[in-house]
């Protein structure tokens, strides 16, 4: 649906191309398994999956980590008919959460893509089948692991960056940071977004012919435009002040601005096409969520 072949979409999302729990979160999270009654499930990992409903998700835990001293997590969301499985099996994410110290947690999606407004061919209003997911997917990750709720950066590639801006528009306090990669919203884009002033960098390949920075026609739809969706994220959330972002080692160019809260609103373009860095991940982690 996005443009992609099956096979070099689950490449491109595998295999990279270079290679305080908050009483509002905790209640919001146990609201979210009683809505969709779920129980405890059996220990799941990076090669078992973690059953939530009729869903489910797969996690790394990093070495070393206990009961005793939670973990923050990358929330990474898969391309076009990806799947948790494929999320594990990329050697450079596993490498890059390891790295950080950090849990990688592969969420998937309702079908071959994710279940979002304005889908090819699906015809949803709105997004409230992944929101509900991802609600369920917090609570049992946070309740079942050692995992920080304030540590949570939410990241994906193509497909899995146009669920990363869903969350970012309806999901804002769930997560600390939010990093879509080359993927927006399907047009039209959302009038205004739920935003309590985040950070959330967008990067994006000047070169993508797969999803261009000003999207293409698909199936019956079209992908968004980056910069509307920027432009509207910035005016919703309050983002007016000037930002200088130091990316040198990244070879991208960014540009952004800042809330009153401090927060930053990055859009961040390099000279390729349609790919993934997993050094971009753990930059943006160690930027905007550890504060390094």
């Amino acid at each position: 649906e996005n443009g992609a072949s099956p096979q070099a979409e689950e490449d491109r999302q595998g295999r990279p191309l270079t290679e305080m729990k908050h009483p509002r979160r905790t209640l919001l999270a146990a609201a979210a398994l009683l809505t969709l009654g779920l129980a405890p499930a059996a220990a799941c990992g990076p090669d078992t999956d973690c059953v939530i409903g009729e869903r489910t998700y797969r996690i790394a835990m990093p070495d070393g980590a206990t009961d005793a001293t939670p973990v923050g997590a990358v929330v990474f969301m898969h391309g076009y008919r990806g799947t948790a499985q494929g999320t594990m099996a990329s050697d450079r994410l596993r490498a890059m959460a390891q790295d950080l110290g950090v849990a990688l947690i592969a969420p998937k999606s309702g079908g071959e893509d994710w279940l979002i407004r304005n889908a090819p061919r699906k015809g949803f209003e709105d997004d409230s089948r992944e929101l509900a997911y991802f609600d369920a997917l917090l609570a049992d990750v946070t309740t079942r692991f050692p995992i920080d709720p304030g540590k949570i950066l939410a990241a994906g590639f193509s497909a899995g960056g146009m669920m990363t801006w869903t969350l970012a528009c309806h999901r804002p306090d769930r997560f600390a940071a939010f990093l879509p990669i080359a993927g927006t919203f399907w047009a039209p884009e959302p009038e205004s977004c739920d935003v309590e002033a985040v950070d959330l960098v967008h990067i994006h390949g000047t070169a993508d012919e797969v999803v261009p920075i000003a999207g293409r026609p698909i199936a019956d739809v079209r992908q968004g435009d980056v910069r509307t969706a920027v432009a509207r994220y910035g005016r919703d959330g309050g983002y007016a002040g000037e930002v200088s972002v130091a990316t040198d080692a990244l070879a991208m160019a960014c540009e952004g601005s800042s809330a009153p809260s401090g927060a930053h609103l990055i859009l961040c373009l390099h000279g390729g096409g349609h790919g993934l860095d997993a050094d971009w991940v753990a930059w943006a982690y160690r930027t905007f969520v550890a504060g390094d």
